[in-house]
C-alpha cells in the first residue's frame, strides 16, 4: 500500500484531522495519491508521523466528498474520475461561475477586486516555479474568495465541492511541459477585466478560462497515460 512524501504538519489553529484532509486532497490533485490506488491509513499515518485516528478520519471526510472509497480491511481506495463527470463537472461550474462573474463586476469595489491581486500573482508565481501545491492552494483561494463577493455562501460551498471532486490528474505532466502558466496568467487577465468595469468581457474569460482547465485535464490524462 502506497506511501507519501514525509510530510510535516502541523499548525495548532486547525484541527490535525481538517489538516490532515487539506494535505490528503492536495495530494491527490498532484497525483502523489493515484487512482485505484489503496492506502492504508496507518501507512498514511506513518508517512505524516502521527496517530491513524485523525488520517481515518480525513479519509472518512474524503470518502463523503467522493475522493475514494473504503475498502474492506485495508484501506481507502483513490475513485477515478471519467471524461463524462469531467463535463459534468465542468458544466455546472460554467452555469455558475461565469454569471457571477459579471454580477460581480458589476457590483464590487474596485478595493475588493484588488485585495484579489496578490493571488492572481501567487498563482503564476507558483506555476513558474513548479510549485504545484502552492498553485492549486493559491488557485481555489482566488476562485473562492472571488466568488464570495457575490454574497451567496452556498454557492462557494457547491463550487468549492465541485473542484475537489474535479482535481487535475496528470497535473505533473502538464507543469513539465510548460502549460500552467498561460492557465495562471487567465487570472491576472479576468481581474484586470473586472477592475475595468467590463463584465461582458470577464464572462468571456472566465468561461474560456474553465473550457481552457477541462482541455488541460483530457490532454494531460492521454499524455502522461494509465496510472
Amino acid at each position: 500500500m502506497g506511501h507519501l512524501p514525509q510530510r510535516t504538519l502541523i499548525t495548532p489553529r486547525e484541527r490535525l484531522r481538517d489538516q490532515v484532509a487539506h494535505h490528503l486532497r492536495a495530494a491527490l490533485i498532484s497525483g502523489e495519491l493515484r487512482p485505484g490506488e489503496v492506502y492504508s491509513a496507518p501507512v498514511l499515518a506513518e508517512d505524516f508521523g502521527i496517530s491513524a485516528t485523525p488520517v481515518r478520519e480525513a479519509m472518512l471526510d474524503l470518502a463523503r466528498e467522493g475522493l475514494v472509497e473504503p475498502v474492506r480491511n485495508k484501506g481507502f481506495r483513490v475513485t477515478e474520475v471519467d471524461e463524462r463527470d469531467l463535463d459534468q463537472y465542468t458544466e455546472i461550474r460554467t452555469l455558475i461561475e461565469v454569471p457571477m462573474v459579471g454580477r460581480i463586476t458589476r457590483s464590487a469595489s474596485r478595493a475588493e477586486l484588488e485585495r484579489l491581486r496578490p493571488v492572481a500573482e501567487e498563482i503564476v508565481r507558483a506555476a513558474r516555479d513548479h510549485d504545484l501545491i502552492g498553485y492549486l492552494e493559491a488557485d481555489r483561494q482566488f476562485h473562492l474568495s472571488l466568488l464570495a463577493l457575490g454574497g451567496n455562501d452556498r454557492l462557494v460551498e457547491t463550487v468549492g465541492d465541485l473542484r475537489k471532486r474535479s482535481r487535475l490528474y496528470g497535473l505533473t505532466a502538464l507543469d513539465e511541459r510548460g502549460r500552467l502558466v498561460p492557465s495562471a496568467q487567465e487570472h491576472i487577465e479576468l481581474l484586470d477585466l473586472m477592475v475595468a468595469g467590463d463584465a461582458e468581457g470577464a464572462e468571456q474569460c472566465m468561461n474560456r478560462h474553465l473550457g481552457h482547465v477541462r482541455s488541460l485535464w483530457a490532454r494531460g490524462d492521454k499524455e502522461q497515460g494509465p496510472a
